[in-house]
């Protein structure tokens, strides 16, 4: 079993002084995708970039304490790619790419947009940008056989399922139409897989949670955290996991294990 495990720190060493790195070495996943791991390289000794058995890779952004994304993998890649080549993702550190012979693998954390209606405009600029990437990603793997698992904070709930307070949000970014439509286009129109609404459609499955009010201690959240996948290999997953008996971060981190070698 390959273990994908997808987290939004909201801080890299604030992650670890909270116990993450004892949680990574019992869970034992091969590949963790990062998101928003607010840290430069210099910011970074070894136990963070390299913590055995694994090794680091990352994407920083440009500004200081903001946003980055990063993998922390137990099996080398062939290759490791930062951005796609657009100045927005690039500059503030949302995507890291990594390949192996078989699968790969990418930790991704789309834009919010809940700050004001700039911030939202750019979001979906980014998200119709975004698109045709995952297309070509489709495409390369219809061609190939080439399978891919993108994991990461979208910042959309997909359906009324995917957050406690569904009716008061409708109005909000991160549960407007307009995203989740685009959310819907990826998986109906593009092709790829819901991975853990393929395993799990219960309720109150939720993988981030306001530090506002009592949401944590009511389940009041949202399932903004995904493992994207192209079908062959989400028709190999066999289990899914948001682990909640601890918090690193606001944010809970998911786990899938896929039945593949990479």
């Amino acid at each position: 079993m390959l273990r994908v495990t997808s987290l939004n720190v909201n801080g890299l060493r604030s992650a670890f002084r909270k116990g993450l790195y004892p949680w990574m070495q019992a869970q034992g996943a091969d590949i963790i995708c990062l998101q928003e791991i607010k840290a430069h390289e210099a910011d970074l000794d070894r136990d963070l970039t390299d913590p055995e058995p694994y090794e680091g890779h990352f994407h920083f952004a440009q500004k200081k304490g903001y946003s980055g994304v990063g993998l922390y993998v137990r099996q080398s890649p062939e290759s490791v790619v930062t951005g796609l080549g657009m100045p927005f993702f690039d500059d503030e550190g949302r995507i890291i790419t990594a390949r192996w012979p078989n699968l790969t693998v990418i930790s991704a954390y789309l834009p919010s947009g809940s700050s004001g209606d700039e911030r939202q405009a750019i979001k979906m600029q980014c998200l119709d940008t975004f698109a045709p990437w995952l297309e070509s990603l489709m495409k390369t793997h219809r061609e190939t056989g080439h399978e891919f698992i993108i994991c990461g904070d979208w910042n959309i709930a997909h359906k009324e399922i995917d957050l406690k307070n569904w009716r008061g949000n409708r109005k909000n970014s991160g549960f407007l139409p307009e995203e989740r439509q685009w959310l819907t286009k990826v998986f109906d129109e593009i092709g790829f897989v819901d991975v853990f609404r393929a395993l799990e459609p219960g309720e109150d499955q939720f993988t981030w949670w306001s530090n506002r009010g009592q949401a944590w201690a009511n389940n009041v959240g949202w399932r903004i955290d995904y493992q994207i996948a192209t079908p062959g290999v989400a028709q190999k997953a066999q289990h899914v996991e948001i682990y909640k008996a601890q918090r690193f971060s606001d944010h809970a981190p998911l786990s899938i294990d896929y039945d593949i070698t990479i």
